[in-house]
């Protein structure tokens, strides 16, 4: 049992302060949430600055540029934070740029505590302990992720009707651009039971939608009731019983583990939502072979194709990157060129930056930035055009909405659309954790705008 009496204390009786600032995906989303249950039956509450709380932790993200240089300027204000308390307050670095810098970060910032992997957060208790006596180790970045769900508390401290729920994790894949093989470790999927009875207590607290998390969510193969692997398309089947669980989503996808019964069920199963984001990075095979992506562009386009049949009103979301080592003009215009073929509802894209121990960043003919850039711009733009154009196309659709919170306005509340848009409905604060079919009125960029029906004609 953790000894707690040495914790850092706040006050007699008062509660602990944490705050955790959240770099990069969703499954960082989720780790933060879970870390923020480990540590509650501890006394902490969650605060929303740095500068109210006791316990500052970073779950930091390598996959986006300059990921670590951006963690070391935020601990350099942290350091001063800390230097005005008197060194009352605890700095914790969590995560992947943990995970592959621990001990870099302990050397280039001391006002750290603690370095905590994205396997290790459940022991952040035993570790905060250890550090508050100032003995023991301060790192653990260990790859345990049995142990650390084995460890979490059954019960989250969800608020709101969605949530996300990470049920694989690592990678296999080893695309040459990409740190996760290595922060992550290996494809590891949670057992069926598991995930089924963490779903269970999350639609008890009145969530209605969760998004099922993973490095390759559709690499799912986690044991089944049989003692066999099972696949992300019979938990999805499994998840849609749970009463009071409406809505099923996952990311991140990968071509390679688009199975035939996970494209059956899009088209079978109510509870999935009609929206996948299914990453293709580049449109030219050359660029996918240097990035060892294991499919080609045919291959994609095929999935695609098949995914629209079975579900016609599938909105598709995806992940490019621009200016990969050896990218001609010819290879990006591949990449435009599928974009116009695909048509995108929403996407991410990013200018390639080197990654420190992956293949990518030794190979030759990077390009030049400058080169870069100005393909992004135009890629952007387009994607931008889909999007826009997505969205004005559900003007005069009825569409089920689930309402999760208050708008800006007074009465105004905000949900999502099946295809993961914000919907803004005036008069309808009352209707928060109800789906509710909506006729939308206007597509906007990033939203849309939607009208209630009469009363009672409202969905339960």
């Amino acid at each position: 049992m953790t000894d707690t009496e040495t914790l850092p204390k706040v006050g007699a009786g008062a509660t602990r302060r944490l705050f955790i600032k959240t770099y990069g995906c969703q499954m960082n989303v989720y780790d933060s949430e879970r870390m923020a249950d480990v540590l509650r039956p501890l006394g902490y509450a969650t605060t929303e600055t740095a500068e109210d709380a006791d316990f500052v932790i970073l779950n930091t993200c390598h996959i986006r540029e300059r990921a670590a240089e951006k963690v070391y300027s935020e601990l350099g204000k942290l350091r001063l934070l800390k230097e005005g308390k008197a060194g009352a307050m605890t700095i914790a670095v969590a995560g992947c740029v943990a995970q592959a810098e621990g001990e870099e970060i302990m050397r280039r910032q001391p006002a750290v505590d603690l370095v905590v992997g994205p396997q290790a957060y459940h022991q952040l208790p035993e570790l905060l302990t250890r550090t508050a006596r100032a003995r023991g180790e301060r790192i653990g970045a260990e790859f345990a992720p049995v142990d650390k769900f084995d460890a979490l508390p059954k019960v989250r401290g969800v608020q709101g009707v969605t949530a996300f729920l990470t049920v694989q994790e690592g990678c296999d894949k080893f695309c040459t651009f990409c740190v996760v093989p290595y922060t992550r470790g290996a494809e590891w999927s949670r057992p069926v039971a598991d995930v089924l009875a963490e779903a269970r207590a999350l639609a008890d607290q009145g969530v209605r939608e969760i998004t099922l998390l993973g490095q390759n969510v559709n690499a799912y193969d986690g044991e089944g009731p049989d003692g066999k692997p099972s696949t992300l398309a019979r938990l999805a089947y499994a998840l849609a019983e749970i009463p009071g669980l409406d809505r099923i989503r996952y990311t991140t996808s990968h071509p390679n583990d688009m199975s035939d019964d996970l494209i059956d069920a899009h088209g079978e199963l109510d509870a999935l939502m009609p929206y996948l984001h299914l990453p293709v990075q580049s449109g030219s095979d050359r660029i996918l072979r240097l990035m060892n992506r294991k499919h080609g562009r045919a291959k994609y386009l095929d999935l695609v194709a098949r995914l629209r049949t079975v579900r016609p009103d599938l909105a598709l979301s995806g992940d490019f990157i621009v200016g990969f080592p050896g990218e001609t003009e010819a290879d990006f215009e591949a990449t435009m060129e599928l974009v116009r073929e695909v048509r995108y509802a929403s996407a991410f894209s990013f200018m390639y930056s080197p990654r420190p121990g992956t293949p990518a960043a030794t190979m030759g003919a990077q390009v030049p930035e400058a080169v870069s850039r100005e393909r992004l711009h135009r890629l952007q733009a387009l994607l931008l055009e889909q999007q826009v154009a997505f969205n004005a196309a559900q003007a005069g659709r009825v569409l089920p909405v689930l309402f999760e919170k208050p708008g800006r306005h007074d009465g105004q509340a905000i949900g999502r659309s099946p295809y993961l848009q914000s919907v803004h409905v005036e008069d309808a604060r009352d209707l928060i954790g109800r789906i509710v079919d909506v006729e939308i009125t206007a597509g906007q960029q990033n939203s849309l705008k939607g009208r209630l029906p009469p009363r009672s004609e409202q969905a339960a």
